[in-house]
C-alpha cells in the first residue's frame, strides 16, 4: 500500500487556469482540513491561461511562498512552459497557437492592450508581453521544477513515459505527455500524481492519480490529501 513517511502530510492541487476565486476557496478548505498539522502544498502546474485572473494567480502563489510555514512546491505546467518560451525565444507559431488555448486571457490579465490582441500584431504582442510581465513573474516561471517525490508518490504536471525511470524522464513528457501515459497500466515505481488531462471526477488508479477536474470550466478545483497510507479529496464543488 502506497504511503508517505511518518510525520508528513501533503496536499496536491490540480490545474488552476486563472481561477483565483477557486484557488482562494480551495486553500481555505485545505488549511481548515490541516488545522495545526504542518502540511506541504504541491501545485501541479497550469496556473495561467483560460481563466481571466492569470496574473493575479501568480501573485497569490508568490505571496503564498512567503507565508506558508512549510514551503510549498510549484511545478511547471505546459502553459507556464509556453509562456516561458515565448518570453525567452519569441516563437511566432507558438504565440499564434497560445492565443487560441488561453493566452489571450493571460495577456489581458497582464494589461496588454486588447486592440493589439485583436490585431494579432506579433511583434507588438511580444513587446507588450515582455514589458507587462513583471521581472518577479519571469523569475517565478524560470524557477518551476519539473517534478517532486515524497514517499511512494511522484508528482508532475502531465505524467511520465512508461518504461523510463522516474529519474530520467524528459521535460517534454513531464509537462506534455498524454495518451501513452494515460492508456498505460504499467507500474512506474511510484504512484504518479498529475493533472493536465481533464477528468470528470478525480481518478484514483493503481498506478496514477489524476486531479485535473477542469476547474476553469466546471468550477471544481481539486486537491488530494495524503498522510501515511491515507488519501482523500478536497474540492470546491
Amino acid at each position: 500500500m502506497s504511503s508517505l513517511p511518518d510525520g508528513q502530510r501533503l496536499y496536491a492541487i490540480g490545474d488552476i487556469h486563472g481561477r483565483l476565486d477557486l484557488l482562494k476557496a480551495l486553500v481555505a478548505k485545505i488549511n481548515a482540513d490541516a488545522g495545526d498539522v504542518p502540511a506541504r502544498k504541491i501545485f501541479l502546474g497550469d496556473y495561467i491561461d483560460r481563466g481571466i485572473y492569470s496574473r493575479e494567480v501568480i501573485d497569490y502563489l508568490m505571496a503564498l511562498r512567503e507565508t506558508e510555514k512549510v514551503p510549498p512546491i510549484f511545478l511547471l505546467g505546459n502553459h507556464e512552459h509556453i509562456m516561458r518560451v515565448l518570453l525567452e525565444e519569441r516563437v511566432e507559431t507558438l504565440l499564434q497557437s497560445w492565443m487560441y488555448f488561453g493566452g489571450k486571457e493571460t495577456l489581458l490579465s497582464y494589461g496588454v492592450n486588447p486592440a493589439i490582441i485583436a490585431a494579432h500584431d506579433v511583434e507588438a504582442l511580444f513587446d507588450a508581453l515582455a514589458d507587462k510581465t513583471p521581472e518577479s513573474h519571469k523569475a517565478f516561471l524560470k524557477s518551476l521544477p519539473l517534478s517532486a517525490s515524497f514517499g511512494d508518490y511522484f508528482f508532475c504536471h502531465a505524467g511520465v513515459r512508461p518504461g523510463v525511470s522516474l529519474e530520467t524522464q524528459s521535460e517534454q513528457d513531464l509537462v506534455w505527455i498524454r495518451d501513452e501515459f494515460l492508456d498505460s497500466d504499467a507500474q512506474h515505481g511510484k504512484i504518479i500524481v498529475h493533472g493536465h488531462s481533464i477528468c470528470d471526477e478525480a481518478e484514483i488508479l493503481p498506478n496514477r492519480i489524476c486531479i485535473d477536474t477542469g476547474a476553469y470550466a466546471t468550477g471544481c478545483l481539486t486537491a488530494l490529501g495524503l498522510e501515511g497510507t491515507k488519501k482523500w479529496l478536497i474540492q470546491t464543488a
